[in-house]
C-alpha cells in the first residue's frame, strides 16, 4: 500500500476516492521518563525516551490508518496529515492522529 502526504502518486492515477481514514493513539509518559527529560532540559541534549515514545505513537497511528484503508479495499492513502497534541491536566499524555484519503488507482499504461 502506498501512503503519502501528496495528493497524487506519479504514475498511479486515482480511479476512486473511497473515504477519509484515520488512526489515533494516546501514549502516557511515565514518571521516570519525566525525571530523565527534566534532567536533560536542565543540562541540555535530547530526550531519547520521549523521542522513542513519539516515534512509537506516530507509527501506531499510521498503522491503524493503513489498516482501516485496507479494510475498505484501498490501494493507497493520499494527502496524509499527522497531528500531535498533549492531553491531561499535567500534559502527561501524547495524542497522535494520522488521517488521509483512502483511494484505488491503476498504473499508467
Amino acid at each position: 500500500m502506498i501512503v503519502t502526504t501528496t495528493p497524487t502518486v506519479e504514475g498511479y492515477p486515482v480511479t476512486q476516492y473511497l473515504r477519509v481514514v484515520c488512526g489515533e493513539t494516546i501514549a502516557g509518559v511515565n514518571m521516570f521518563k519525566d525525571i530523565a527529560a527534566g534532567f536533560r532540559n536542565v543540562v541540555g541534549g535530547r530526550s531519547e525516551s520521549y523521542e522513542r515514545e513519539l516515534i512509537q505513537a506516530r507509527e501506531t497511528a499510521l498503522a491503524e490508518m493503513t489498516a482501516r484503508a485496507q479494510e475498505l479495499g484501498a490501494e493507497g492513502v493520499v494527502g496524509v496529515d499527522i497531528d500531535y497534541e498533549t492531553l491531561g491536566t499535567d500534559n502527561g499524555m501524547l495524542m497522535v492522529t494520522a488521517s488521509g484519503t483512502a483511494v484505488r488507482f491503476s498504473p499508467m499504461q
